[in-house]
Parts: structure tokens; sequence; C-alpha cells
């Protein structure tokens, strides 16, 4: 699935265009079994356990792909197609503080 199209879908954007146009403009990068390529061409395929860093209109979001959505449903069903993931620098000073 194209990076524009699961962005949309997961419902990070509320237009494909717009999901496009920011991987266009201020890219995005994906690690994948530990390579992590930084992206700007919006037909880049993402698949399941890839993580994506990118700059959402609500702020830069670090997600994990669990499942590629079939559609763009409600928020619940979006929901379950990531999860939220710490930067390894918040992880390390969360853990630090004890």
């Amino acid at each position: 699935m194209r990076i524009d199209v699961f962005l949309w879908r997961a419902r990070f954007f509320k237009a494909r265009s717009g999901a496009t146009e920011a991987i266009e403009t201020q890219g995005a990068r994906i690690e994948r079994e530990g390579q992590v390529r930084r992206i700007d061409k919006p037909s880049t395929p993402v698949a399941p356990g890839d993580l994506l860093s990118f700059a959402a209109p609500s702020g830069n979001r670090l997600v994990r792909i669990l499942a590629l959505p079939a559609r763009r449903g409600p928020p619940s069903e979006a929901a379950l197609c990531y999860e939220a993931a710490e930067a390894d620098g918040a992880r390390r000073s969360s853990s630090e503080r004890g």
C-alpha cells in the first residue's frame, strides 16, 4: 500500500491530497528490518511492521504499522492499524527517570 493512502486511511490526514503534499514537501522516514530510509515520494510502499516518522497536521508522529486498512473507516477502526511508538531518546530518558 502506498504511504499516502495509508496515512489517509489511518486518519492522520483529512484528505489524501494532504497526505501526498506532506510527503512531497516535508518527507518521511521508514524503518524496515533495521534500515532507515528517508522518502519524499507518496507512492513509496509500506507494510506491517514498518516504523514511520512523519509530520502530520497534529504534529510530528512516530508510529508502527500493525495492519493495512482496507478502507477509510471510523477512527476506532483506523486506530487498530497502528500503534504510537516512542523515539529512542524519549524511551531512554523516561527509563532513566525511574
